[in-house]
């Protein structure tokens, strides 16, 4: 027996109220580009829940009119929509008749403000498992305009998409940012941070909070503040080191010693070693930032307090479009990696995607699919009945993905 109608139009009207609920609250999700929302179906051929991107291509200038030719290398990222929560309800007939209205207005949006939050949660981890950048040192607080206005100078100055930057903060950081900017003689700027206790955009940025920063836990030399000690390298084809080996781990035979996502920094002024530069991405120049890296798997220390950490990206000394660093990475060099910290991020170019594609209809129960034309948000809601049971169930679900493009991304360090 088909459902009446009038069941059908109110699955739909609630789901359109809840799906404002969502977005109105999120920036992660309502910032990322959607481009790739629905690319199953511009693109029919695409089989599978992965899309394969690219990237710009890198190349290197050579001296002279004498052509020497390089290989071409196309650069690709995925998205992949390996995402989805639902969150489902039941009642009783009567419940249904006689507290519709309320049972909407209260658990049905409850509901959505919960399964927004986790969506929400699970695409800010991209603030640290992203970049391999970052500014901060994981124990000196990030509050005032002067440190945003430093972060984004060394996130340009490495190279970065002039258009659509965006930087995500600690909520509990705001207001100390937005005490320092009303003690500087900037009127305009004053008045409007005085009036919305928000920063709005600065230097060219747009600048939003979160409560749902990410946490990364670090390993024992990150908690320890431990200084590490180079002691050999391995190499990838192009001679970009890909796995690192210090000396000095704060325990021996630690299966924390380093963890993935820790990230880690090369230290000046090291006797007899020179500091560490960056690359610009564009144009091979040396740079003004300090050489760093992500971790990208768990790190065991050895009886002998060593420790062997793979990194990205592969760090290159040997000239060639892959360069990003000043000098080759030798024995007696030092890093030290973040103690553990939350996590927002300075990211430009519309480069941060995530895909929340529409969920099929499950006929023959009453459904509702509706994408959210500000967020780009889809969310589906369905209602039945277990027959002869008086069980009336109702379920909001949803599925997603995410990534970012690391460079053209960088992690803003807030200690805990």
């Amino acid at each position: 027996m088909a459902l009446p109608n009038n069941i059908l139009q109110n699955v739909q009207t609630y789901n359109k109220a809840d799906l404002a609920f969502l977005q109105n609250r999120f920036c992660f999700i309502a910032t990322a580009n959607k481009r790739y929302n629905d690319f199953q179906k511009a693109n029919p051929a695409n089989l599978g829940d992965t899309i394969t991107f690219d990237k710009p291509p890198r190349f290197i200038a050579n001296n002279g009119l004498v052509v020497n030719f390089q290989g071409v290398e196309q650069r690709v990222q995925t998205l992949t929509v390996d995402q989805s929560k639902n969150i489902g309800i039941d009642v009783t007939a009567q419940q249904l008749i006689f507290n519709l209205e309320d049972y909407m207005a209260r658990f049905g949006k409850a509901s959505i403000e919960e399964l927004g939050s986790v969506v929400e949660e699970n695409i800010a981890e991209l603030c640290v498992t992203a970049p391999y950048r970052f500014y901060g040192d994981g124990l000196t607080p990030i509050n005032s305009f002067g440190q945003l206005a430093q972060a984004l100078a060394l996130f340009r100055n490495f190279g970065a998409a002039r258009d659509m930057t965006r930087g995500y903060l600690s909520d509990i950081a705001i207001p100390g940012i937005v005490n320092t900017g009303l003690n500087q003689f900037a009127m305009n700027r004053n008045n409007e941070i005085a009036n919305s206790w928000e920063l709005g955009d600065f230097s060219q940025c747009a600048w939003y909070e979160s409560n749902l920063l990410p946490i990364h836990i670090a390993g024992s030399n990150g908690i320890a503040q431990t200084t590490l000690t180079v002691v050999s390298t391995t190499q990838n084809s192009d001679g970009g080191v890909i796995t690192i080996t210090f000396s000095g781990s704060s325990a021996a035979s630690d299966p924390a010693a380093v963890l993935q996502y820790d990230k880690g920094q090369f230290q000046d002024n090291v006797s007899g070693k020179p500091n560490m530069r960056f690359l610009t991405f564009i144009g091979h120049a040396v740079s003004a930032t300090p050489v760093q890296f992500k971790v990208t798997a768990d790190a065991t220390s050895t009886g002998g307090s060593q420790v062997t950490v793979s990194i990205d990206p592969p760090l290159q000394a040997a000239s060639g479009k892959n360069q990003n660093i000043n000098n080759p990475i030798v024995a007696g060099m030092q890093v030290k990696f973040l103690p553990s910290h939350r996590a927002g991020m300075i990211q430009s170019g519309n480069q941060f995607y995530t895909a929340i594609p529409p969920l099929p209809d499950q006929d023959p129960f009453a459904t509702s699919v509706v994408t959210d034309e500000e967020s780009g948000a889809s969310l589906r809601m369905y209602t039945g009945a277990l027959f002869g049971q008086n069980q009336q169930g109702t379920v909001h679900d949803i599925i997603w993905g995410k990534t970012q493009v690391a460079d053209n991304a960088m992690s803003v360090i807030f200690p805990l």
